[in-house]
């Protein structure tokens, strides 16, 4: 399966571009792409327009990396490149600003994956588009919606075989939710690297 990674760039507030930021000893696109290096077969990195290329390695995954065919179209934009690019059936999308990804429950994920466009975390009634599955067959809904300015991943939901993962799944393999945290503030910044501070780094 290819793993997909939205690549951002500044942070709300954060004034410069957070993929750089140094969390745990590693630039924070490099913890995200050490995580899926060992459960992916290929990591594709989507970046914007204009955005530049990160300087990141895996050792197993091939690594590749792409612009955005939808220029400025935010997320959306970002996982329909993604799909369009590959020929697995099934891609893991994952923000690059996720320095917590729990490998354990991206593979469950994965695995839930046959049968279903897309599976969902859904913690606290808020779903997760960008730690999530989608499969190939999403992407007219995609296109559509691009194509007619409507950019809410949410929109195209109820036009294909969703499957959300609850609380009560999520818990057994991430009971303290780390791999959802996302850094777009200073704050957030200094939080992620506290709790790095305190993880056995067995990654």
């Amino acid at each position: 399966m290819t793993s997909i990674v939205l690549a951002g760039g500044e942070g709300k507030r954060l004034g410069k571009n957070k993929l750089f930021e140094v969390v745990g000893g590693r630039p924070l696109v490099q913890r995200v792409i050490d995580r899926l290096d060992p459960i992916s077969d290929r990591i594709l990195v989507v970046t914007g327009e204009g955005q530049p290329q990160p300087a990141i390695e895996a050792r197993h995954a091939r690594l590749s990396f792409a612009s955005d065919i939808y220029p400025r179209k935010g997320v959306l934009g970002g996982i329909f490149t993604g799909l369009s690019l590959t020929e697995a059936g099934h891609s893991l999308v994952v923000a690059a600003d996720m320095p917590f990804l729990n490998p354990g429950l991206l593979r469950w994920l994965m695995d839930a994956a046959a049968g279903c466009d897309v599976v969902m975390p859904r913690l606290q009634g808020l779903i997760h588009p960008l730690h999530a599955v989608y499969s190939r067959s999403c992407l007219p809904a995609f296109r559509r919606e691009l194509e007619e300015g409507r950019l809410q991943i949410r929109a195209i939901l109820p036009s294909v075989r969703v499957k959300y993962v609850d609380e009560a799944q999520i818990d057994r393999l991430d009971p303290d939710h780390l791999s959802f945290r996302n850094i777009n503030t200073l704050a957030d910044l200094e939080e992620a690297r506290r709790i790095a501070g305190t993880l056995v780094d067995s990654e």
